[in-house]
């Protein structure tokens, strides 16, 4: 069929016209926009309110993806396995109920993050799910911490709430709430936040009602499937555009003493076939279940293949359901990169191995050759975004738990630019915000001494990674505990087609006397009153030759200070001079 014969055909295949399509699209994504803006005003914990580890979508009531708006990757690209089972286990389901699901077992991510699902009907026929997701401080585990690299089983986690119905009639159910405080640490953070969720829910049920009440229910769903065959043909368009073949790439997860002393090896092989315009993500060829916490539910692991291609597809490829659909993921049961074993540990299932699933994923199109792929970003929990808990000394020794988010790792480069410097880990697609110092010291009886960007640290290339972030903390007339698990220390972000590795993460303890004693990458510490804990996490990897860099981005790198001039002449050939202004330098010999 030829290129017009095409687009009349699609024409005429249209349910809604292209102009109200748009409007619909804008109003899909106000309305979670809007949800988003409550869970962020009306949450208590400030891993969620102020460092943003949430995301809110909407799917259609038979669980397809419809929009999700400044969402994080991680949390939204498989959403449609943590709702089919609600239907498959309750077969009374009516307006104002809403549903809790944090197991791995029944397709959610990790148990930390609590899923509130609320259907949406009109006239009793039910239209869409209402989802909001958030990252809670604490779930009740042995240790004050949602990440647990250790735990073996679901036993060592905290709660699950597997597909349990928490309201009905739009009245919460006490009984379930008052489990879900009573396993926690901070119940009225916990509950707080849950509260911020429904209520984010039941905004998303009004403005849908508003929405079907002004256009009529047939309107607003024909424009849903119009928007999923326009998603399918973007993403099939976008694959057409790549070179067809077969690709493997393999990373690997630092070693992690008692649950996989070698490391965690990571593979996927990715076939492309843009005439069919389809990508098949085989991640299969992975080892199986470890004795800990570092495996992957189903939930992530389908997601993470999914991201991979995503972020190497053109950016106008829409997020739904029609263009996941264009992207076939492989996986095996009883793997540690698949689905897991039952009762096995996942508490680290949204970072860790997952980001270097979707590191593979990033970087496997890096085997085609310029312009494609990229290189490997830095990962997810150095000590600058671990788990910090106490008793405050302030409030009476009120127990505190909550992740902060001091600083992490730099993203890695592609064709064209250098990697991101506020990347965080591929799962969140640099949506975590660094936390404020102030905010943060107001909030918790600890002082942030100091954070900022490591020179030299970034992996060298015609495209730099971006550098790493480093600093010091420490509690206030108190001992804190503080759980992180770096990632990177032994195997840092690796570069693509001539680029060089990143720089490795690594933590320390100072203490009181000044001493600085090295601490594991894993691990569940105490920093002592008058002692201090220090970190630098990843930077990312370098794209190309470092010998073809623009010697102009040399320089600004220089001026940034992100690159000393040693290292700008050792790595790139560029050699500098400082300059008539204080503090900037210039070339030592003019460019042409």
């Amino acid at each position: 069929m030829n290129t017009v014969a095409k687009f009349d055909a699609d024409r005429m295949n249209r349910r809604v016209d292209p102009f109200l399509m748009s409007v619909l699209k804008s109003r899909f994504e106000a309305i979670v926009r809007e949800m988003t803006l409550v869970v962020m005003r009306a949450s208590r914990s400030a891993v969620i309110k102020n460092a943003r580890d949430f995301s809110c979508a909407i799917l259609t009531y038979d669980h397809r993806l419809v929009s999700v708006e400044d969402a994080l990757p991680i949390h939204v690209m498989s959403m449609d396995l943590a709702t089919r089972p609600i239907t498959e286990f309750f077969d009374d389901i009516k307006p104002g109920d809403i549903f809790f699901n944090n197991c791995p077992f029944t397709g959610g991510t990790h148990h930390a993050d609590l899923i509130v699902a609320m259907p949406v009907f009109h006239d009793g026929v039910p239209l869409f799910w209402m989802i909001a997701l958030s990252h809670h401080a604490d779930t009740g585990a042995p240790v004050p911490s949602t990440y647990l690299p250790f735990a073996k089983t679901i036993f060592d986690e905290g709660i699950h709430f597997p597909c349990v119905r928490v309201a009905e009639n739009y009245t919460e159910k006490a009984d379930i709430l008052r489990i879900g405080s009573m396993r926690n640490r901070v119940p009225e953070l916990w509950l707080g936040d849950v509260r911020a969720q429904i209520g984010a829910c039941r905004t998303g049920e009004k403005r849908i009602a508003e929405l079907v009440g002004k256009y009529g229910r047939d309107v607003v769903m024909d424009f849903v499937e119009d928007w999923f065959d326009y998603g399918a043909r973007c993403a099939k368009a976008a694959i057409a555009k790549l070179p067809a073949g077969v690709y493997t790439y393999e990373t690997r997860h630092d070693p992690v003493p008692g649950v996989a002393n070698d490391g965690i090896p990571v593979k996927i092989t990715v076939t492309v076939d843009p005439l069919a315009g389809e990508i098949v993500v085989d991640a299969r060829d992975n080892i199986d279940n470890v004795p800990g916490g570092l495996n992957l539910s189903e939930n992530t692991a389908t997601g993470s293949c999914r991201i991979g291609v995503f972020n190497n597809l053109d950016e106008s490829v829409p997020h739904n359901e029609g263009a996941k659909s264009q992207i076939k993921v492989l996986l095996r049961d009883g793997s540690v990169v698949g689905k897991p074993a039952p009762q096995v540990g996942t508490s680290v299932a949204t970072t860790n191995v997952n980001d270097r699933l979707m590191m593979a994923g990033n970087c496997v199109f890096s085997e085609m050759g310029a312009p494609y792929g990229q290189a490997e970003g830095g990962s997810h929990l150095p000590a600058g975004i671990g788990v910090i808990s106490g008793r405050d000394p302030f409030k009476g020794g009120r127990s505190y738990v909550n992740q902060i988010f001091v600083g992490y790792a730099g993203g890695g480069a592609r064709n064209g630019y250098d990697g991101w410097l506020t990347y965080c880990g591929p799962a969140n697609a640099g949506l975590i915000q660094l936390d404020s110092v102030e905010v943060d010291e107001s909030m918790y009886p600890i002082v942030i001494e100091s954070r900022g960007v490591i020179a030299d640290s970034q992996g060298f290339g015609e495209f730099e990674g971006a550098p790493a972030v480093g600093g010091t903390f420490y509690p206030l007339d108190h001992d804190m505990t503080i759980v992180y698990a770096a990632d990177g220390t032994t195997f840092p972000p690796k570069g693509v087609l001539g680029g060089q590795n990143g720089g490795a993460s690594a933590s320390w303890k100072v203490t009181s006397s000044g001493e600085e004693i090295p601490l594991p990458a894993f691990a569940e510490v105490v920093i002592e009153n008058a002692s201090k804990i220090a970190f630098k996490a990843c930077g990312g990897g370098g794209y190309g030759n470092p010998l073809e860099r623009d010697p102009r981005r040399v320089l600004e790198s220089v001026n940034r200070g992100w690159l000393s001039p040693e290292t700008a002449k050792e790595a790139y050939g560029v050699a500098v001079r400082p300059s008539s202004q204080p503090g900037l330098f210039e070339f030592e010999v003019a460019q042409a």
